[in-house]
């Protein structure tokens, strides 16, 4: 078991964000693995024929990419510390990376790792390696994530809207509660059941929480730089998602409403801004925030005021319409 000690600066320190590199490689990963852990194979065989078309085009790119993993490690340089950053953040976070670093890095991995081929360690020992793997992970983050990223981000920062909620209501032990079976807060501090053992204070740092979608169902922890103290953690809803889909209205509800409003009333489950629901789903921020007005008159949702946003969610009519049988 890992344990981080708290004290009172790190609570203060604290804080939230996300990281869509992270999501990448795990999803890269999954595509790679014979036996993937977490994405389902709904997924998986979705995303297999555009995996096959970048493979077709990036191999050698990609499987430097695996050469740079072990079953319980990954090179830094290429999944910098998370905010509330964009892919193109990443990148480009990744493309500064120190030279030395990279290359103590690579050499690293590749003592490690006997199964490399020779054109993946053409590609990492190329004197542009840097750019060249970020290239891979641009063209990857087209293929196979970028469609889908406006929903899952939605519920990444959905979930971070209900911790908040959770830890002004009633402390750090109600926020980490239901953060995931493997975590748990006791004495002062942060207990994980993980392979890793040992104690280590925060020392005023804080700690990183970053909900995730495909670590799912697993945690991540990280306590080495050049990332902060950190756990990567299933966002709430996301087993749902990934096994079943994004929510899609009931035919009744679509009739009634109209299909995008409906759409609208099925996903405020859980509370959610204008600009979130207009990413998620490609609507024009005005058009949702008329169609989520007409719900606000009706009754259906609700609304209030969280720093400076201002977020929705369905009421008990909304919740019984919802679930109503067609």
């Amino acid at each position: 078991m890992l344990r981080f000690v708290v004290g009172a600066e790190d609570l203060v320190r604290t804080r939230f964000a996300l990281s869509p590199v992270f999501e990448l490689h795990h999803l890269i990963r999954a595509l790679q693995s014979p036996h993937p852990q977490g994405v389902p194979e709904a997924w998986l065989a979705r995303l297999r024929p555009r995996f096959a078309e970048l493979a077709g085009r990036h191999g050698a790119g990609l499987a430097a990419i695996d050469a740079l993993h072990t079953p319980r490690a990954g090179a830094t340089f290429f999944s910098p510390p998370p905010r509330l950053q964009t892919i193109e953040d990443d990148l480009a976070t990744m493309r500064a990376a120190p030279a030395d670093g990279v290359r103590a890095e690579i050499d690293f991995y590749l003592r490690h790792r006997r199964d490399v081929s020779d054109a993946a360690r053409a590609v990492l020992a190329a004197p542009d390696a840097l750019d060249r793997l970020a290239d891979v992970l641009a063209a990857a983050w087209t293929a196979l994530l970028e469609d889908d990223w406006p929903r899952l981000r939605l519920l990444c920062e959905r979930d971070v809207v209900h911790r908040v909620g959770e830890l002004g209501r009633a402390g750090w032990a109600a926020a980490l509660a239901g953060l995931h079976r493997k975590v748990r807060w006791r004495d002062g501090g942060i207990d994980l059941h993980v392979r890793s053992k040992g104690e280590i204070a925060l020392c005023g740092d804080g700690l990183l929480l970053v909900p995730s979608v495909f670590v799912w169902p697993e945690i991540a922890v990280y306590a080495d730089d050049p990332w902060p103290k950190a756990i990567v953690y299933p966002a709430r809803g996301v087993g749902t998602l990934l096994e079943h889909g994004p929510p899609e209205p009931p035919a009744h509800l679509s009739a009634l409403l109209g299909r995008s409003r409906a759409l609208l009333l099925a996903t405020l489950g859980d509370p959610a801004s204008t600009s979130q629901l207009a990413r998620a789903y490609g609507m024009a921020t005005g058009a949702v925030g008329d169609h989520l007005a007409v719900l606000h008159r009706s009754g259906l949702v609700h609304r209030a005021r969280s720093g400076r946003s201002v977020l929705y969610r369905r009421t008990p009519l909304g919740d019984a319409l919802v679930a109503a049988p067609g």
